[in-house]
């Protein structure tokens, strides 16, 4: 190793710029303020991948409107485990924002996160009794109180106006709503998180390409990274994450370590249609969740969302999947063929096979008109006018292929993966919704699995930040409501004359 690549060594190594990364490198930095830490980016700004505002739908998920965290048992009872694990993994992203505004570590918390009702919208009588059902179940935990069920259409006018004006009177109809949803830029979130590592004299290295990882005789991780004047350079680092969205799969095959093998990915490409009439726009205020069709994945849900983007209010409707070989926006098009490894081909074409019926829907998605998006939509807006939306192409998704002892060999997952090293100097995350949402609890596991030396000395600190640190909230209903109360003062998303804190 040169003199040169001696004075280029750090602690840890982040991979990407996105919401990920920044959630990390600012933990780290709380916990480890001394460690020396470079980020590297291929484009020339942070949040422009899949975190930002206009590659996702905005949604702080905390499982109040998705109907796809519940599910209906064969006995006709409603599963809400998967809401409650979600909403708990939420809580903790609000308790972390919360104490870096407290801590006027980020400032103006009203320019990443806005409160907005959640409802979910469901229509048939099977579907009305499903989410009568859900509801009844999920306001037994703390977690969802507070949340209103109708099928009154008198009632859901109020909620919902836009929605049901001149809807059909005939097809029964129902909805959940509880306002203590939000609507989240994390694109915002992201440039104040990488602007505050920036003040921490972390070195952000934008326009720098990583091409290649590999571990050193002696332990280290040695990156391959052309700069931004073309030029090679090498870096090292005991720790490194790799936060790169879609381009995390081809890095962690880099690594060669056990874990990445029999490994695949499958990239879903979206869009969404925005509305920027104002007249339109001021019409409805809530995030509206339905049900996915028949054969269509979990992320294909279709919503009708307001949307906070540079302090201008608009609506989106979709999202519309897509297909692309790409595995991010600025990709190649040869990034889903050069992901084919030896070690993972047989679990790509097993999951070739079983998902027929996914690839008979993307092409029909993208075979999509204008007019047909719009027909769509009018599910929801039934007057909805083609000259008042437009389209936006949303980011790409890269969905985890890996075998499973439940799904067998090449089954797709849906959701947050993180994939680390035995020895836990290498992470990666993989996959895709609910991705930004729970990044502070995501990236806490990944410091459990790789720093679990530090963790006694560290889970103080962790505390302080994130108070409900290893209590569940669902079970203790005293601690939910006054965090919730207090992380709704500090973020700015409720009237402090009208929370009791104690």
């Amino acid at each position: 190793m040169s003199h040169m690549e001696n004075k280029r060594e750090s602690d840890v190594i982040l991979i990407g710029a996105g919401i990920m990364s920044a959630t990390l490198g600012t933990i780290l930095k709380e916990l480890a303020p001394d460690w020396k830490m470079t980020v590297f980016e291929k484009l020339d700004k942070a949040g422009e991948e899949s975190s930002n505002e206009w590659n996702n739908a905005g949604t702080g998920h905390a499982a109040l409107c998705e109907l796809n965290y519940t599910v209906e048992k064969p006995d006709g009872s409603v599963d809400i485990s998967k809401a409650v694990q979600i909403n708990e993994q939420f809580q903790v992203s609000r308790q972390f924002w919360s104490y870096l505004v407290s801590q006027d570590l980020i400032r103006n918390p009203q320019d990443f996160i806005m409160p907005l009702p959640h409802m979910s919208l469901v229509q048939g009588e099977n579907n009305v009794s499903f989410l009568r059902r859900r509801f009844e179940a999920l306001t037994k935990s703390p977690l969802f109180q507070g949340m209103e069920f109708s099928d009154d259409s008198n009632k859901l006018k109020e909620w919902i106006p836009l929605i049901m004006q001149d809807r059909a009177a005939n097809v029964p109809i129902a909805a959940t709503k509880i306002d203590s949803g939000t609507d989240v830029n994390f694109g915002a979130l992201t440039r104040m998180l990488f602007d505050h590592l920036n003040n921490k004299h972390v070195d952000i290295k934008y326009k720098h390409m990583v091409s290649d990882i590999k571990r050193t005789k002696d332990g280290l991780w040695r990156l391959k990274v052309r700069n931004d004047q073309g030029q090679l350079e090498y870096h090292t680092a005991k720790f490194v994450f790799i936060g790169g969205g879609g381009g995390s799969l081809s890095l962690l095959q880099k690594t060669g370590i056990p874990e990445s093998k029999h490994i695949g990915g499958f990239p879903v490409s979206g869009l969404f249609l925005v509305c920027n009439n104002p007249e339109i726009v001021e019409q409805h205020h809530a995030k509206v969740y339905g049900k996915a069709a028949v054969g269509a994945p979990p992320m294909s849900v279709p919503h009708l969302d307001t949307r906070y983007i540079d302090n201008k209010k608009s609506l989106l409707f979709g999202p519309f999947a897509g297909f692309s070989p790409k595995f991010l926006k600025t990709g190649s098009n040869l990034d889903l063929v050069s992901s084919v490894k030896l070690n993972n081909v047989l679990t790509m074409l097993a999951a070739g096979v079983k998902s027929v019926a996914l690839t008979r829907y993307l092409i029909q998605q993208v075979m999509l008109s204008k007019e047909k998006r719009i027909a769509e939509l009018r599910e929801f807006v039934p007057n909805a006018k083609s000259e008042d939306w437009d389209i936006v192409v949303a980011g790409q998704r890269v969905q985890v292929i890996k075998d499973t002892i439940t799904g067998g060999k090449g089954t797709l997952q849906f959701g947050t993966e993180v994939v680390s090293a035995a020895d836990g100097s290498v992470a990666a995350l993989l996959g895709a919704s609910p991705g930004a949402s729970t990044a502070v609890h995501v990236m806490l596991e990944v410091i459990r699995k790789c720093f679990p030396q530090h963790l006694k000395a560290w889970e103080p600190k962790i505390k302080e930040m994130i108070p409900s640190y290893g209590v569940s909230l669902a079970e203790n209903p005293k601690l939910f409501h006054e965090l919730q109360a207090s992380t709704a003062l500090t973020l700015g998303l409720a009237d402090k004359s009208r929370v009791n804190v104690n």
